[in-house]
């Protein structure tokens, strides 16, 4: 599984980010391809208010958003608790929201805690790909 990190991560954030149990939430715009094809320039505007979305509800509840690929993005969290209300949390930000043209945004979510150790200020281990599946495989909630 390929991770993007952060550009911002460095020895400083990376010390902040919770080891060895850690609870990950991935997310993943559904149908994003078929959303940037359609709203061409405007889905910039959707991506990027996606993703504060998401940010505000990750920290708010005492988690780390720590890499992005695409329009997905990865968390770490200390405890399990914290990554399940970020998703509720998350998920009706999202169903709040006005977006462009009236869409409806769905926004899959997978939660799973596992080991993991940080490495080059990413995080190594199998907890990484099972929760990679698990938010593949899972149906977006309605947002």
């Amino acid at each position: 599984m390929s991770v993007e990190s952060r550009g911002d991560i460095g020895p400083e954030l990376t010390a902040d980010l919770p080891t060895g149990t850690v609870t990950f939430l991935f997310t993943d715009i559904e149908g994003s391809t078929r959303l940037l094809q359609e709203l061409g320039p405007a889905y910039g505007e959707l991506l990027e208010a996606h993703r504060g979305l998401i940010r505000a509800a990750v920290e708010a509840r005492g988690g780390h958003v720590f890499g992005s690929e695409g329009d997905a993005l990865f968390s770490a969290f200390p405890d399990a608790a914290g990554a399940v209300l970020a998703a509720v949390d998350a998920q009706r930000g999202l169903a709040g929201r006005d977006w462009p043209e009236g869409r409806e945004i769905r926004v899959r979510m997978g939660i799973h805690t596992g080991q993991a150790v940080l490495a080059g200020g990413d995080y190594v281990g199998l907890a990484l790909h099972q929760v990679a599946r698990i938010t593949a495989a899972g149906p977006s909630a309605a947002a």
